[in-house]
């Protein structure tokens, strides 16, 4: 049977999870596009259903059929492939971290928040901490990590709690102020900490840092990208010790 009708109650919930407050009571997100799923499932992640039109059928044996035309009307994407997943949010316990990794305050754009994601899984930071950000498993937060999501831990949890989880653990905010990175010696287990796009790392978390180290610029930049500078500083870090 092919789905056909807005009102269906599989379609309802998968165009309830673009909105946040419906993501949290379901404890659910989406994850569309033929690759992304297929990296999903590879991934091992809890996928409650898939959604697909005709043309991946094959592919995609499993899945809930639904025309080409109601598949447009809940896909987040502005040209929808016929893929889409409804996978549970991992419910990670806040624990300490077993080797380096990242604390992301007050990051609140979700395309920033997506690239940090997957570059953090291309650099080896398994596990990462976020403090007052936007939501990871918005679809474009997803879409931005390239599957990053599906293979990093994601701690989300209050400043006080966070902190408590990486007690021991020394700290490394980026900050213009900071020495330079490249000339930074890290220890042999660390956090480091990118701060929101506009305001930079928090007075909160500031007062915690061990460390605060720079990315050197010319006179004529003023600021990187969020998600640039979490790059670079993640690969220099990684590649001093």
């Amino acid at each position: 049977m092919i789905l056909s009708a807005k009102t269906h109650p599989v379609i309802k919930t998968v165009k309830s999870l673009a909105d946040k407050k419906f993501r949290q009571s379901l404890g659910q997100y989406l994850v569309e596009g033929v690759k992304s799923v297929e990296e999903c499932i590879s991934a091992g992640c809890k996928i409650d259903k898939i959604i697909c039109t005709e043309k991946w059928q094959d592919r995609f044996p499993d899945a809930v059929l639904a025309s080409d035309e109601l598949f447009k009307s809940i896909s987040t994407e502005q040209t929808p492939q016929g893929v889409i997943a409804v996978v549970e949010i991992p419910k990670a316990q806040l624990k300490a971290p077993e080797g380096d990794c990242l604390l992301l305050d007050c990051l609140q754009d979700p395309g920033n928040l997506g690239t940090v994601i997957r570059t953090a899984n291309a650099a080896g930071y398994e596990e990462i901490y976020l403090i007052n950000c936007t939501d990871p498993y918005s679809p474009k937060a997803v879409r931005a990590s390239m599957g990053g999501v599906f293979r990093v831990t994601l701690y989300r949890s209050t400043c006080e709690e966070i902190f408590t989880a990486l007690s021991g653990v020394p700290l490394i905010c980026a900050d213009m102020n900071g020495e330079d990175i490249f000339k930074f010696n890290p220890p042999e287990k660390f956090c480091l900490c990118i701060g929101n796009e506009g305001s930079g790392i928090s007075d909160e978390v500031s007062a915690r840092a061990d460390f605060t180290v720079k990315i050197p610029m010319r006179a004529t930049c003023e600021s990187l990208n969020a998600a640039v500078s979490a790059g670079i500083a993640m690969y220099a870090l990684k590649n001093h010790k």
